[in-house]
C-alpha cells in the first residue's frame, strides 16, 4: 500500500476510533450507574486503549498529510471553527484528565475518581463526538478537493 492510499482511509479510521470511543463511554457511565464496576472498569479501559489508537492514527495522517483545509464558506464556516477551536482545546485535556482518572481508581480513591469522572466524562464524551462531526464537515460536507489526492506534500515531492 502507498502512502497515498494509506493517507485515504486512516481519517475514516480515526472517526471509526472515536465513535467507538464514544460508545465505549456511553456505556462505562451506564455500567457505573448501575453498579457494574467491573463491566464499567473494562468499558473504560477499552475506551482509554481506543482513544490511543486513534491518537497513533491521528498524528500518523497529519505527519503524512500534513493541514487539510476546509472548503465551506459563510456560516457553516463559522460553525466549523468554533466545533474545531473547541474540540482541540478539550482534546488536549483528555489524556491528562483519563490518566489522573485511573490512577485514582488505581488507588482506591473512588470518591476523588467519581467527582473527577463528573469533568472528565463530559469533556471525553464531547471530544469523542465532535472528533465525528469534524471529520464528517472535513471529509464529507465539504471536501478538499474531490478527486484529487490528499497527500499534497508526498505528491508534491515525488520525483519525476
Amino acid at each position: 500500500m502507498n502512502l497515498d492510499a494509506a493517507a485515504h482511509w486512516l481519517p475514516t479510521v480515526n472517526a471509526a476510533l472515536n465513535a467507538l470511543a464514544t460508545v465505549l463511554l456511553a456505556a462505562g457511565w451506564i455500567f457505573i450507574r448501575q453498579g457494574q464496576w467491573r463491566a464499567h472498569r473494562a468499558a473504560m479501559i477499552a475506551a482509554f486503549a481506543v482513544s490511543t489508537i486513534f491518537l497513533i492514527c491521528y498524528l500518523t495522517y497529519h505527519w503524512l498529510v500534513g493541514h487539510v483545509p476546509f472548503t465551506g464558506q459563510g456560516a457553516v464556516r463559522a460553525v466549523y471553527f468554533t466545533i474545531l477551536i473547541s474540540h482541540i482545546l478539550l482534546a488536549v485535556t483528555v489524556p491528562v484528565l483519563a490518566i489522573a482518572m485511573f490512577g485514582l481508581a488505581l488507588k482506591g480513591r473512588f470518591e476523588a475518581h467519581r467527582r473527577l469522572g463528573r469533568i472528565a466524562m463530559p469533556i471525553w464524551l464531547y471530544v469523542s463526538v465532535t472528533g465525528v462531526v469534524i471529520y464528517l464537515m472535513l471529509y464529507h460536507f465539504y471536501p478538499s478537493r474531490p478527486g484529487e489526492p490528499i497527500m499534497e506534500k508526498a505528491v508534491a515531492a515525488t520525483p519525476g
